[in-house]
């Protein structure tokens, strides 16, 4: 729902709240949805996948990143998506061990999710979480095509990598192995390259970041509330 959120936050002020974005897509219907049911329940969905919700800490700094650095608008969202999402996070192990111009065949996705969650979904819900996996997947640029999907490099962003760091710390990961997160592997770039990326977050006010001896130290003072940090 790429799209959806875009225009949401498009039609939103920076500092909205989740009442806002609720009346911004059912009453002033920002989405452009033909019906009140539909618009219902585009914030249904929007708000189950993004939160919306400025007062949980994934959304309320994707946020500010989106808005910080408007390159970043692609991978940002997946990389909450992911953090929010079991299945979707399920499937990435799939997608990022494709090889650049490499198909992506339908089989891997539903072995992958089949040693996740074992029997429990059905062969129909299970294709249908592979169509929106694929969809998601492309809309963030890892896939291209519409009835081929053909794995591509994405780039990275200053915002995207501060957000994939971000996750990382959030999981208890510290240094230099920050950069080795499964969260830091969606964007697609080496170690070295990534390093240089938080530089330039760091001169954005996204992260603070040192270097001495080869140690790395990565801390989000600046985004963090104090009960946040503790």
């Amino acid at each position: 729902m790429l799209d959806e959120l875009r225009a949401l936050l498009a039609s939103c002020q920076a500092n909205a709240m989740l009442d806002d974005y609720a009346s911004a897509i059912i009453e002033n219907n920002c989405l452009g949805k033909r019906t009140v049911a539909t618009r219902k329940l585009s914030f249904q969905r929007l708000s189950e996948l993004y939160s919306l919700n400025p007062e949980v800490l994934l959304f309320r700094v994707m946020r500010r990143f989106w808005y910080g650095d408007s390159s970043g608008h692609v991978i940002l969202p997946l990389l909450l998506a992911l953090a929010r999402d079991p299945l979707l996070r399920v499937t990435a192990s799939t997608i990022l061990r494709m090889r650049p111009g490499e198909e992506l065949a339908r089989q891997p996705l539903i072995d992958t999710l089949n040693r996740a969650v074992g029997s429990r979904l059905s062969e129909s819900t299970l294709d249908k979480v592979v169509r929106n996996a694929a969809s998601s997947w492309t809309q963030s640029g890892h896939l291209k095509g519409r009835n081929r999907k053909l794995r591509q490099r994405v780039t990275p962003t200053a915002a995207s990598t501060a957000y994939g760091l971000l996750l990382g710390h959030l999981t208890g990961t510290r240094g230099s192995a920050l950069f080795e997160t499964p969260w830091m592997q969606v964007l697609d770039a080496p170690p070295d390259e990534l390093v240089n990326l938080a530089m330039d977050a760091r001169r954005l006010g996204f992260l603070d970041m040192s270097q001495s001896g080869g140690v790395v130290e990565v801390s989000f003072s600046r985004l963090l509330t104090p009960d946040e940090r503790r």
